[in-house]
């Protein structure tokens, strides 16, 4: 049985995006992510090429992205209660978030990660 696969940030300055109810990328916090997929499916490499791109733009060197695969670790799925893929789940900084989808509307993925503040709606 195979080990989840893990995508390192590195060790970069953040970007300082971020304020308000979003946590500051820049605020030395690393963001321990763990993306969810199903094999090779297109919405799946989609999820973890968007994920990517997007840590390295908005926290590089301050993130961890731990892809399961759960065709081969089926049980990994029941720990964060996951019911449908691609799925990401924010394991750090706490509190845990989850977003569904193929993470490609970048703000939505930002805001959902808390690394910014949802925009507010103009009066």
């Amino acid at each position: 049985m195979s080990q989840p696969r893990t995508q390192d940030g590195g060790t970069g300055t953040g970007t300082g995006i971020g304020t308000g109810t979003g946590i500051a990328a820049d605020s030395g916090q690393t963001w321990d992510l763990r993306l969810y997929v199903t094999g090779q499916s297109p919405n799946c490499v989609r999820a973890i090429e968007n994920l990517r791109l997007t840590c390295e733009e908005h926290m590089p060197g301050r993130y961890r992205i731990e892809v399961v695969d759960l065709l081969e670790n089926p049980r990994l799925a029941a720990d964060d209660q996951i019911l449908a893929v691609p799925t990401v789940v924010r394991r750090l900084p706490s509190p845990i978030r989850k977003i569904v989808g193929d993470l490609s509307d970048t703000e939505r993925l930002l805001v959902g990660l808390q690394v910014r503040p949802p925009a507010r709606a103009a009066t």
